[in-house]
């Protein structure tokens, strides 16, 4: 009896070390003008991904603009409803469980976080333009049967300036969609993001700076993910959801920890090493924690062949050291 008792023990054990290790191995598949192909497909499950972001678009004129405009005609494919749900079904069809991720773009990049709109009139209009956008993904997000929807991203200020709508918002989509909700924080947001107990998950995009080196080691980079790491796992604690990195990436060049978020088109001098040691750090510490959900590589452009390389200093880890360092990665924490 002893013995079965203390077998029974291992096994639990065994278990929950099992589902520990179970993750969101993710890529951010983004749109193209094109339909995806399985030859396409095939890289994504070359490097182990279980997982895929979907990102459909919806623009606005200016950050003080309240209207998204989506689903049109001269948006690429993959921007749009129909081109969401075909590159839903190629990934599914190969095993791949889909995040569908509306993002909203502002003509000439300018920051999402900043959208403020200047009356109490323009905030109704915003808002009512929202719905639109993210109601029309949560149907198809339903109709598809994705898992996960993120219901924005990097939306500061809108959440902010705007709790109770959003409040509202999550009521609604959870009429029209079962799955799983998340919100995508920028990674100086998610402290203050305000309905963390109504989504599913805590979504962040994990751009915090970490080291001022040129070429940061893998150790250095896990010594400067400690001061961060323990108030992203406090947040998780304080709401009893998991985190996931609803982005997470590097650019391959020189300094890349030191300012993670940018993306100006600097022609800063190619570092690979620099990525690939930034990939390595993060998943050293966070791919083992029980409250990580996993996450989403930024980013992975569905023509590989031409991507990434060794002259490109973006941040697609694609033709790239980093890349074997997410397959190698992703394939020791595969479900």
């Amino acid at each position: 009896m002893r013995k079965l008792g203390l077998l029974f023990i291992c096994f639990i054990q065994f278990s929950c070390t099992s589902d520990a290790q179970e993750k969101i191995n993710g890529v951010s598949f983004v749109a193209s003008r094109d339909k995806a192909t399985q030859a396409q497909v095939d890289e994504v499950l070359n490097i182990h991904a279980n997982s895929a972001a979907v990102m459909p678009f919806g623009f606005m004129r200016e950050i003080a603009s309240p209207e998204i405009i989506f689903d049109t005609d001269r948006q690429w494919f993959g921007e749009t409803s129909e081109g969401a749900k075909q590159y839903i079904a190629l990934l599914q069809k190969n095993g791949i469980t889909v995040m569908l991720k509306p993002q909203i773009w502002v003509w000439r990049g300018e920051f999402t976080g900043t959208i403020m709109m200047e009356t109490e009139e323009n905030w109704k209009k915003l808002e009512n333009s929202y719905d639109k956008f993210i109601l029309n993904y949560a149907a198809l997000a339903e109709e598809t049967s994705v898992p996960i929807l993120c219901i924005g991203t990097e939306l500061e200020k809108f959440v902010e300036s705007r709790p109770d709508y959003w409040l509202g918002l999550i009521k609604k989509v959870r009429a029209i969609y079962k799955g799983k909700l998340t919100y995508a924080a920028n990674w100086d947001e998610y402290k203050r993001t305000p309905f963390w107990k109504e989504l599913d998950y805590i979504g962040i995009d994990a751009y915090f700076p970490l080291s001022d080196a040129k070429t940061p080691t893998v150790k250095g980079l896990q010594q400067g993910w400690q001061p961060w790491k323990e108030k992203i796992s406090e947040v998780s604690l304080a709401n009893d959801k998991q985190v996931l990195f609803t982005e997470f990436g590097y650019r391959s060049m020189d300094y890349t920890a030191k300012k993670p978020w940018m993306v100006d088109n600097n022609e800063d001098n190619v570092n690979l090493v620099a990525q690939a040691n930034a990939k390595e750090a993060i998943f050293n510490e966070f791919w083992s924690e029980d409250w990580f959900a996993g996450g989403y590589v930024w980013k992975w452009f569905i023509k590989h062949d031409t991507s990434g390389g060794a002259l490109d200093n973006r941040f697609t880890p694609q033709n790239k050291p980093a890349q074997e360092v997410i397959g190698n990665h992703y394939k020791a924490f595969k479900n």
